[in-house]
């Protein structure tokens, strides 16, 4: 099976092409849409090129490096090295960018963002699945960039009993101080993972028997849905829903029967809603001894 971050990885297979990394030749789209800012008190910003380099080494989860464009010297190197090695998403950008990020004012021309939280693998949601004897539960977040839904949305994950959390490497927020205060604690026990292609992560998890259903208000109602079994619930970004290829990828659609004079509920109330629905039809409330 290939790897469940939706990647496939092949032997040798480099990620640089004319000295670039091959997912960083992006300057000419260097904008809010290719990266969540993290700033203020809500960030672990690290600046600085030993303080990068340090922060690699001492096995630290870097979410993202932003480099200096056209720096090409040895510790940035080292930087990118690092990076590569651990998967962890760079960005060129100019230094007046970085100029205006800095929180030191000494960026050297690097700064990093580092996850308040480490990681799981997919694999390992799908173990913590088996090990309850239960059928997986998965939440699939479809670029969720507010700290405060993906945190209600992570402590929503827990309070229904899901299994794990898988988010998007870009465009989507990672797990940021403010992300873990608004999971109210539930941080600390439902895993998160974070893969490369979420609708790849749905081909491969679909062949392990996982199915899916994503939040959009032209589905069916969810009420007149199956939703047991192993499943998936995908909720998509706050602005825009569910994006077209991922919805594609999806089994079904659920829409959440609404009145009123707005159109849409925010992206943590309809994962509540559509999350408890499951709970109910999977009858582990009962269990529960509610």
């Amino acid at each position: 099976m290939k790897n469940l971050d939706g990647k496939n990885k092949r032997s040798g297979e480099g990620n640089e092409r004319d000295g670039r990394d091959t997912r960083t030749n992006r300057n000419a789209r260097d904008s809010k849409a290719d990266y969540v800012e993290e700033r203020d008190e809500n960030s672990r910003q690290i600046e600085g090129r030993n303080a990068v380099i340090e922060a690699f080494r001492a096995g630290k989860t870097i979410d993202r490096v932003l480099i200096q464009d056209g720096c090409q010297d040895g510790p940035i190197q080292t930087i990118k090295r690092e990076a590569r090695k651990n998967d962890t998403i760079i960005d060129f950008v100019a230094k007046e960018r970085l100029d205006q990020l800095s929180e030191t004012g000494r960026h050297q021309g690097v700064i990093a963002y580092a996850a308040a939280y480490k990681y799981a693998e997919v694999e390992d949601i799908l173990e913590s699945a088996r090990a309850k004897g239960e059928a997986p539960f998965l939440f699939l977040l479809d670029n969720i960039e507010d700290p405060h839904n993906l945190g209600a949305i992570i402590r929503t994950a827990n309070l229904a009993g899901a299994h794990g959390v898988i988010i998007p490497k870009r465009r989507a927020v990672g797990l940021t101080a403010a992300v873990a205060r608004a999971s109210a604690g539930a941080l600390n026990y439902t895993p998160v993972a974070r893969v490369t292609n979420i609708g790849n992560t749905i081909d491969e998890l679909k062949k392990e028997g996982v199915w899916f259903v994503c939040a959009d208000m032209g589905g069916e109602v969810m009420y007149r849905m199956n939703l047991t079994g192993p499943i998936g619930l995908v909720i998509g970004s706050e602005g825009t829903g569910v994006s077209r290829l991922v919805k594609e990828k999806c089994d079904f659609t659920a829409a959440i029967p609404m009145k009123g004079d707005i159109d849409s509920l925010n992206a943590s109330v309809a994962a509540g809603v559509l999350a408890f629905e499951i709970v109910r039809q999977r009858g582990e409330w009962k269990a529960a001894g509610n």
